[in-house]
């Protein structure tokens, strides 16, 4: 999993708990998400950075508003790439 996989999956859970009014916190994300906090905490301070996301209050900004809800529209990758089959020698 890297951050590029990561951060739409974020944007549309975010988006989703904050459309509904639900108190967000890392803790929900991590349980939500079901990744590590680290990456968690690290794509937030990444979302923070570029204007997307109040760190502070974990709400979207318009910004990030705007790109939950593109991302909640449309299919996204998988968190996880599936596992790869083990080749047997003939």
């Amino acid at each position: 999993m890297t951050s590029k996989d990561l951060v739409p999956h974020l944007l549309r859970t975010l988006y989703a708990l904050q459309s509904e009014g639900a108190i967000v916190t890392l803790e929900s994300l991590t349980t939500a998400l079901a990744v590590r906090r680290t990456d968690v905490r690290r794509a937030i301070s990444a979302l923070h950075r570029e204007g997307c996301l109040d760190a502070l209050r974990m709400r979207l900004t318009l910004r990030g508003l705007a790109l939950g809800a593109a991302f909640a529209a449309a299919p996204l990758r998988p968190l996880r790439r599936a596992p790869l089959r083990s080749v047997k020698a003939a």
